[in-house]
């Protein structure tokens, strides 16, 4: 029982001692984390509203002020270490080697980082505009380190990881997208009745801006029609459902001015086998041969 009572005894006043010895600085230590973190988090709101007049993507702000709290964080931290007395460079060389390591075991993924970076400080394009990269288009969505997401106007989404962006052919069209609508015409039409009504028709609808204006021409002669096309600019998410409504309001408009529609028609002309015969080569002769015998 003494022998007990000894090692607790022990136990406690090591643990007083302990306490009185580092106490002080574990205490410190913790009062300079939280120092860190809160001073980190002024830090990046304060530079997140002095770059608010710079216009930047939300994506780059968000970054600039993640990456600037965990520096002002990280600062902190190594002062608080040195309050405790832990030896620096061991730590750093230790952690250089592990961030070595998992570099080459994360390749991929820093490469998607690297090139959601170039995405985000070069800005080939932003949110809201339609693009056309990797045998893929949609509206841009999002973007993100890792990815950029599409939308289609089926509501699905693309996600396309940045390294397949960056170095690719990027057709941008912007925010808005001009819209071709192809339609003949027979060759007995008024041409410039037809190009006016269909100027008529694409100016009245809502979902065709009015800058850039809407292009009216003759496109091409073809086999049995005149085929003129009616250009109109329209914003990509109003693309598709001003395709039908133009395209429904161009036919029933042309229809009501009795302009003409042609269907497609072909010409097929049948010889008849007496004649297919005497065009095959060497026909001729034996036709003779046979009259003589």
């Amino acid at each position: 029982m003494e022998k007990q009572l000894q090692v607790v005894d022990q136990v406690t006043a090591a643990g007083i001692d302990m306490a009185i010895r580092f106490g002080p600085k574990v205490l410190v230590a913790v009062l300079i984390l939280v120092a860190g973190f809160l001073a980190g988090r002024w830090a990046s709101r304060t530079l997140t509203r002095a770059l608010a007049r710079f216009q930047l993507e939300p994506p780059v702000l968000a970054l600039i002020a993640r990456v600037t709290q965990v520096l002002v964080l990280a600062l902190f931290v190594i002062m608080a270490l040195q309050n405790l007395g832990v030896e620096l460079l061991p730590l750093i060389a230790g952690v250089g080697i592990a961030g070595a390591g998992i570099a080459l075991a994360m390749q991929g993924v820093l490469g998607n980082v690297v090139a959601g970076l170039t995405i985000i400080f070069t800005r080939p394009f932003r949110v809201g505009d339609y693009i056309s990269i990797v045998k893929e288009e949609g509206e841009v969505l999002e973007i993100q380190l890792f990815s950029t997401t599409l939308g289609h106007a089926d509501l699905s989404k693309v996600v396309i990881p940045n390294r397949k962006v960056v170095g690719e052919i990027l057709h941008n069209y912007g925010r808005i997208r001009q819209l071709p609508i192809e339609v003949g015409v027979s060759y007995e039409t008024d041409i410039g009745a037809a190009l006016k009504l269909a100027e008529e028709i694409l100016r009245a609808n809502p979902r065709v801006l009015k800058d850039p204006a809407p292009v009216t021409k003759v496109l091409r002669l073809a086999d049995s029609s005149v085929v003129i096309t009616a250009a109109p600019w329209v914003a990509v998410p109003d693309y598709g459902s001003a395709s039908g409504e133009l395209h429904q309001a161009i036919l029933e408009g042309f229809r009501r001015r009795n302009i003409v529609i042609p269907s497609p028609q072909r010409e097929i002309r049948i010889a008849s086998s007496s004649t297919a015969y005497l065009a095959a080569p060497g026909a001729a002769g034996r036709l003779a041969g046979r009259d003589a015998a």
